[in-house]
């Protein structure tokens, strides 16, 4: 394949929180580089995966869930989603049969006045009854002007494969804008971080999962282990004894499912320490998440 014939370009998932927009990428990429939970908005950064081939490259990033800003947070998870309008060279809106455009409608009139060429896909279709998917395209297709709309089911893998075809469809002659080796541009740190994170989704209820933060502390590679040491922090003292638990068994056990995932992700043996800080209020105040990576 000459360069004059390669592909490559950058591919923009986005959507509301729980639509399974992680869910996707993951699929199209083959790697769990997104974290997936039930719960809204575990997807806080934009994450770069890259899909490559002898002809192509496909550099896709997963945008936080489009949502009304409350805090500070939100604010900067909705500057990643404005920015992925602006750099993509095909967007892909990922919605689903029940979702609607209640508090997205302006990313929509972004969207729509971008000019970048939009596949609508509709996710969950194994789900649909009756007539829903055919009212929910009909639903979308008045709202957005998509070059194409694609039904799928991304928990069963159906119909991926047309999405990639529609995207290599439209990809710009360009010649790789990463290595061919690399999977991501995000460091190990980053995803250590993120299946920790994902353990605490899975593990606690309500407002716990949203107040809390990773910071990996220590990242050593050696021979035969990993040493990664993690801070996990919460925004209250009372959130610290929930996350904790009775003598410690809550966080026993996020620390175990947490390992058990860091080593099938890394492949190698993982020693994982963890401690739970305190940090108040994190949310709402810009210093505090800049530490944490929110620099947009």
């Amino acid at each position: 394949m000459t360069e004059k014939t390669h592909k490559a370009g950058f591919v923009n998932i986005i959507g509301k929180p729980n639509v399974g927009k992680s869910t996707l990428m993951n699929a199209l990429v083959g790697e769990r580089l997104s974290i997936i939970s039930s719960k809204a908005q575990t997807t806080r950064h934009r994450i770069l995966g890259l899909m490559n081939d002898e002809n192509y490259q496909i550099v896709f990033s997963d945008t936080p869930g489009m949502l009304k800003p409350k805090y500070e947070l939100h604010k900067s998870m909705m500057s990643f989603v404005n920015l992925s309008l602006e750099d993509a060279d095909v967007i892909v809106f990922v919605t689903d049969l029940f979702e609607t455009e209640d508090e997205i409608q302006e990313v929509i009139e972004k969207m729509n006045a971008s000019g970048v060429p939009i596949l609508l896909v509709i996710n969950k279709i194994d789900l649909s009854k009756d007539n829903k998917l055919e009212e929910t395209t009909h639903y979308w297709t008045e709202r957005i002007k998509a070059d194409t709309v694609i039904p799928i089911s991304a928990t069963e893998n159906f119909n991926i494969e047309r999405i990639l075809q529609e995207i290599l469809d439209r990809l710009p002659v360009h010649p790789p804008y990463y290595d061919k080796e690399e999977l991501t541009d995000r460091p190990e740190r980053f995803f250590a971080s993120e299946i920790i994170r994902e353990k605490i989704f899975t593990n606690y209820k309500k407002e716990i999962p949203y107040s809390t933060e990773v910071a990996i502390d220590q990242f050593i590679e050696e021979d035969k282990i990993i040493r990664i040491r993690a801070l996990i922090f919460v925004e209250r003292s009372s959130q610290k004894g929930i996350i904790i638990g009775e003598k410690g068994k809550a966080l026993k056990k996020v620390g175990t499912e947490a390992r058990e995932a860091l080593e099938t992700f890394f492949n190698k043996k993982v020693f994982l320490e963890t401690h739970v800080k305190v940090e108040d209020d994190w949310r709402k105040n810009k210093n505090k998440l800049r530490k944490f990576g929110y620099d947009q």
